[in-house]
């Protein structure tokens, strides 16, 4: 069957993954690096927006792919407000929103405006999937414990919502009738969701490091120690949520986010490195045996999503931790082009319905 081309867009911090499907097959695939002077001449993140889409139009034109042919752009969402799980049209209060960074500044938010302008250049439709605002938490998981802060659900939505659905399907079950445990440990946060019945009722929230330590997220810090640091006069608010949300975990420990580098000095005998993944590991095992709970501690299965789940290792140390709780289903190459394709594809068979933002 015929869908036609898709382009998907996945914009990081300092670089742009791209791809392009045909009747559901990739057919290009490119990781387009920006330097930190690129970066920084454009002087903010909405002034990376001409730069970024430069750089894609070139690729695309130099590998011979005709942009008059597509007939999808989608990208991964960015801060936008709450949504529910869906596919979304990038519509001009979704552009002014994540222009405005209503829920905050981050390169996903190019992704929506990125994939307008270039729909707009052709008669292809704009969307973004499941955007990490999605929010179907119950209302007691809002609950933090002093009045003036509520939790709030931020997390890998993109990629739980797929391999929560691959799974139920290589099941021959409905998302919709499962309770499932499903981990997300991305570049930089873990999240951990519980899913009930097709909707994820309670995560941490690991865009701002809650939760298990990570790559480079510090995870849930001791809070008297951190308002002391705060008020401590050493470290400028920015200062310190770059060493929660960027220079914590493993890059705080040990220099670095390479899982590759880590193993090796693992096999080289440092035994801080291994001493540091075991935490990592133990942590992850306390904040899934947290969330099970929300489930009465019985989900249908816990399914373990990321490139840090190819490390056999930290696999093995986790899964000796939680396996008592349920069976254990590993999906280490998931990612979120493949994840938006999924959901483009979905589209174009009639699949999903898409959803406007108000």
């Amino acid at each position: 069957m015929t869908f036609g081309i898709i382009l998907v867009i996945n914009p990081k911090n300092t670089s742009s993954k791209i791809a392009v499907y045909k009747d559901s097959n990739i057919c290009f695939l490119k990781t387009i690096k920006y330097t930190d002077e690129q970066i920084a001449a454009c002087g903010s993140i909405p002034g990376q927006i001409e730069m970024r889409k430069n750089a894609i139009l070139k690729e695309l034109q130099e590998n011979d792919i005709n942009i008059n042919k597509l007939k999808l752009v989608i990208a991964r969402g960015g801060l936008i407000k709450p949504v529910k799980s869906g596919v979304y049209e990038v519509n001009d209060l979704m552009r002014e929103d994540l222009l405005k960074g209503v829920m905050g500044m981050h390169a996903t938010n190019l992704g929506g405006i990125i994939a307008a302008d270039i729909a707009a250049m052709t008669n292809a439709q704009a969307l973004i999937a499941d955007p990490v605002v999605v929010d179907e938490m119950e209302d007691v998981a809002r609950i933090s414990g002093h009045p003036l802060f509520e939790r709030k659900s931020v997390f890998h939505a993109l990629n739980q919502k797929v391999v929560a659905r691959k799974y139920a399907k290589s099941t021959s079950r409905k998302y919709e009738d499962l309770q499932l445990l499903v981990v997300h440990a991305g570049g930089g946060g873990i999240s951990v969701g519980a899913h009930k019945n097709g909707k994820v009722i309670d995560v941490n929230q690991a865009f701002d490091g809650d939760g298990p330590f990570s790559m480079e997220r510090a995870g849930s810090l001791p809070a008297g120690d951190l308002v002391r640091l705060c008020f401590s006069g050493s470290y400028s608010q920015d200062e310190i949520m770059t060493m929660i949300t960027a220079k914590g975990g493993l890059y705080g420990y040990l220099g670095t986010t390479s899982i590759n580098s880590i193993e090796k000095r693992i096999a080289e005998g440092d035994d801080n490195a291994a001493f540091i993944m075991y935490a990592m590991a133990y942590q992850l095992a306390k904040e899934i045996g947290a969330m099970c709970t929300v489930m009465d501690g019985k989900p249908d299965a816990i399914i373990l999503s990321g490139d840090l789940f190819q490390n056999n290792d930290f696999t093995k140390q986790l899964s000796s931790k939680i396996e008592k709780i349920s069976s254990i289903s590993v999906y280490p190459e998931e990612n979120e082009l493949d994840a938006l394709a999924i959901n483009a594809i979905g589209v174009m068979k009639g699949e999903i319905e898409v959803l406007q933002y108000v």
